[in-house]
Parts: structure tokens; C-alpha cells; sequence
């Protein structure tokens, strides 16, 4: 009987894998919008993607795969068996590059077809809310291809796409916080007012006092730790133009006439992009060649001088390090919240292109079968554009391989990495950009206020 169930239950799971949204993913899921799952199973792919090139850039993994029988070039063999794989390929920022390569063809694809998606009438939004079994093999179809491409000029040419698309995705990134910075604002500020507890703006009053104690304290060591007397003039200059702008953000934010435009508008958001500023700060400045001007963070615990480091073996680097890991951090936020989040402010929505929603989650809807599913809110109209999710999540793609990869390029050999300037003038440039786009919505209602900017 037990296994009866059973099968009777991988059946019904078949059949939901294979389904259209309203059937498919919403018995799964029920009281939620057919819309905030579809996104959720979707950033789900990606982070499935993410969590296997972390696997394959994990140190020893080449060592344990050689151990395995008959699999890798030059390993452990079978007799009779000749081995096939080549590990260098599969592990490594090889194996990043292509798995994020397969990725950001997977999500370039469906921004494609979904482009002009305007309800869930149209036949296509079918197949953005539902097979999900065969989106699966698409993408590992994709994934297995991609790891016959050879070396050639690919890990070059792939590694400047990365580029331009991580500083597009920085961008999308701090306007995803200034959108979560502004909702959680204004909720805890109505709270306050509606329900007369003092407590609301102590919380508030405490969080920005601590974000803005943390981004202080990050310009204090970046100051001790990666300058010089007489050297690395580009990070004091990195340092000081930022801390200057995150200054100039946080006084324009109280400035009475922003306050009139914008009566949510406070020091709590631009606490939070001040802080965000100094670990795009601080990404930037571990990625210069120069190796006194950056030191590791295993050499500043132990106390080895810039020097000694420097005189390491050449090409071999670390491709997992502490900011990789923040980094890595704040994607799975912002992917989580670009998934779910339903807000009721007009410019990120017209910025990310969604509608104004109440709230992320419904009632559901009960079936013949009493199964409670989930309501398909896009009978009217689409809540988010399919095309530009999924682009977001294609320029995550690239974001996560110059992560994981620490934003080193592939040397000439393919067989070593190294830092690069042009990853440090890319975060940077788009660090300063992010700057300009947090200080246009403070003042665009004073610029035009014939518009809603509410």
C-alpha cells in the first residue's frame, strides 16, 4: 500500500512538473501568486547553477575527482578502461565559466521569447510558468554542451562579457536596495505614526546609526590597510571621492525641501548605500595587480608583510576569498527580493520594469479536488516583465562567475589568473554610477514636479 502511495504521488508530481503554472506550480505552492512562484523556481535554477560552480571551484575538488577510477586524464585507471575527462576543465574557473556560460544562454534565451508577454492569456506565458522538467533539461543540456567548448580564445572573450554584465547587475543590484531600503523606511515610520510606539524609531535610529558606524569603520581600515605613505595614490583617491559622495548623499536625503518632496526619505537609505559604496569599495581595491597596495586578508590575520606575500608563487591565486563570500551574500538577497518583492514605489518599478502590488502573497484558490492552489494574477495583465527578469537573472549569471572567479582574468596559458585594473575601474564606475542614480531620485521631484514620483 506504501508503495502504491508512493508511486501515485511521483505521478502527480509528474504531472506538475509538466503542467502549466495554475495546475503546476501552484498545488505545490498554494496561497501564493502564480507570478511570485514562477520567479522563485526560475532564481531557484540559478542558485542550483551557483551552488555547483561553488562545488567545482572548492580546493582539492581536481585531487578527489583523480581519485575516482577510469574518470580523469591522467588519474587512477581501470584496466581496460581509458579515462576520458579532462579535470583540469570540470573544476576550476574553467568549470565556473562554462556552467555560468550555460546559465546566461539558458535565461538569454527565455528573455528572448518572452519578449512583449503582456497577460497569462498569451500562449507563451504557458511555457514561462510551466514545464518545468523539460526547462530542467534544457538547461542541463545546455550545461553538458558547454563543457566541450575548447580553451582557444573562449575564457578571454568570456571574461570581458563578464565585465560589462557584472557592472550592469552592480547597478540592478542598488537599485533592488534602495527599493528595500525605501519600503522598509516607510513601513516602520506608519507603524510608528499609526501606532504611537517610540519603539519604531529607535529601530530605525539604531539600524542607521549602525550601518553608517560599519561603513565608517570600513573607510578607517581601508585607509591603514590598503594605502601607503608613498604609494597606491588610486585607493586614496578610491576612498576619499566615495566617503565625499556617501557624505553628500546622506546630507541631501534631510535636506527640508527633499523631506517636502519626499516625506519617507531619510538617512536609513542612504545609510544603507553608504555601506554598500564601501564594500563596492572594497571589492574594487582586492582586485589591483599591485600586491602593497592589496593585501590578503590571510596575511593581515598572520601578520605577513605585503612583501612576503607578493613573492608567492606567480599565477597561483586564491579564487575564494572574503569578499567572494559578501558578495555571494548579497546576490542571494537581491535575487530573493527581486523574486518576491511587490513594491509600491513608481520609479524602481518603472526602473525594473514591474507593477504596483500590495503584497507577494494571496488567499489561493480551492479546487474540486479541495486542494487549496495558488491564483494566476495575471489574467489582466503581467505583474513584472517575463523578458527583463529573466534578463536580470542572465546578467546574474555573469555576476556570479566574477565572483566566484574573484574578477581575475585568465592568463595567456589558460593555466593562471590574475587581478586586472579594468576590474577595479569597472566597480568603481559603477559604484559612482549607483552614487548618481540614488541622488537623481532624491532630487528628481524638485526637477519635475508636474510628475508622480511617489
Amino acid at each position: 500500500m506504501g508503495a502504491c502511495l508512493a508511486l501515485c504521488s511521483l505521478a502527480s508530481c509528474a504531472s506538475c512538473l509538466c503542467g502549466s503554472a495554475p495546475c503546476l506550480l501552484c498545488g505545490c505552492c498554494p496561497s501564493s501568486n502564480n507570478s511570485t512562484i514562477t520567479r522563485l523556481v526560475f532564481s531557484f535554477f540559478l542558485l542550483l547553477g551557483t551552488m555547483v560552480s561553488v562545488i567545482m571551484i572548492l580546493p582539492g575538488m581536481e585531487a578527489q575527482l583523480r581519485k575516482i577510477p577510469g574518470l580523469c586524464q591522467g588519474g587512477t585507471a581501470l584496466p581496460g578502461v581509458e579515462n576520458q575527462v579532462n579535470c583540469d576543465v570540470i573544476v576550476g574557473y574553467k568549470s565556473v565559466y562554462r556552467m555560468c556560460f550555460a546559465m546566461t544562454c539558458f535565461f538569454f534565451l527565455f528573455s528572448a521569447i518572452m519578449i512583449r508577454v503582456r497577460s497569462s492569456k498569451d500562449p507563451r506565458a504557458a511555457v514561462q510558468n510551466g514545464f518545468w522538467f523539460f526547462k530542467f533539461l534544457i538547461l542541463t543540456g545546455v550545461t553538458v554542451g558547454a563543457f566541450f567548448i575548447p580553451d582557444g580564445t573562449f575564457n578571454t572573450v568570456w571574461f570581458y562579457f563578464g565585465l560589462v554584465g557584472s557592472f550592469i547587475f552592480i547597478l540592478i543590484q542598488l537599485i533592488l536596495l534602495i527599493d528595500f531600503a525605501h519600503s522598509w523606511n516607510k513601513a516602520w515610520v506608519e507603524n510608528a505614526e499609526n501606532s504611537d510606539n517610540k519603539c519604531w524609531f529607535a529601530g530605525l535610529l539604531s539600524f542607521t546609526f549602525f550601518h553608517y558606524a560599519l561603513a565608517f569603520t570600513a573607510v578607517v581600515l581601508f585607509y591603514v590597510y590598503y594605502t601607503q605613505p608613498d604609494n597606491c595614490t588610486e585607493h586614496k583617491v578610491f576612498i576619499s571621492l566615495n566617503l565625499i559622495f556617501c557624505v553628500i548623499i546622506s546630507i541631501v536625503s534631510i535636506l527640508p525641501k527633499i523631506q517636502k518632496a519626499q516625506p519617507y526619505s531619510g538617512l536609513l537609505q542612504a545609510s544603507i548605500i553608504s555601506l554598500y559604496t564601501m564594500y563596492v569599495t572594497w571589492s574594487a581595491m582586492t582586485n589591483n595587480p599591485d600586491r602593497n597596495c592589496n593585501p590578503s586578508l590571510l596575511s593581515l590575520v598572520s601578520n605577513v608583510s605585503a612583501t612576503e606575500s607578493s613573492g608567492s608563487t606567480p599565477g597561483v591565486v586564491q579564487l575564494w576569498d572574503a569578499q567572494g563570500i559578501v558578495g555571494l551574500i548579497i546576490f542571494l538577497f537581491c535575487t530573493l527580493y527581486a523574486s518576491i518583492r511587490s513594491s509600491s514605489n513608481t520609479q524602481v518599478n518603472k526602473l525594473m520594469q514591474t507593477e504596483e502590488g500590495s503584497g507577494s502573497g494571496g488567499e489561493g484558490v480551492v479546487g474540486e479536488d479541495g486542494i487549496r492552489r495558488a491564483i494566476d494574477n495575471e489574467e489582466e495583465g503581467v505583474t513584472y516583465s517575463y523578458s527583463f527578469f529573466h534578463f536580470h537573472l542572465c546578467l546574474a549569471s555573469l555576476y556570479i562567475m566574477m565572483t566566484l572567479t574573484n574578477w581575475y582574468q585568465p592568463g595567456l596559458t589558460t593555466q593562471t589568473m590574475q587581478s586586472t585594473m579594468p576590474a577595479v575601474w569597472v566597480k568603481m564606475s559603477s559604484s559612482w554610477l549607483g552614487l548618481g542614480l540614488y541622488l537623481w531620485t532624491l532630487i528628481a521631484p524638485l526637477i519635475f514636479p508636474d510628475r508622480d514620483f511617489n
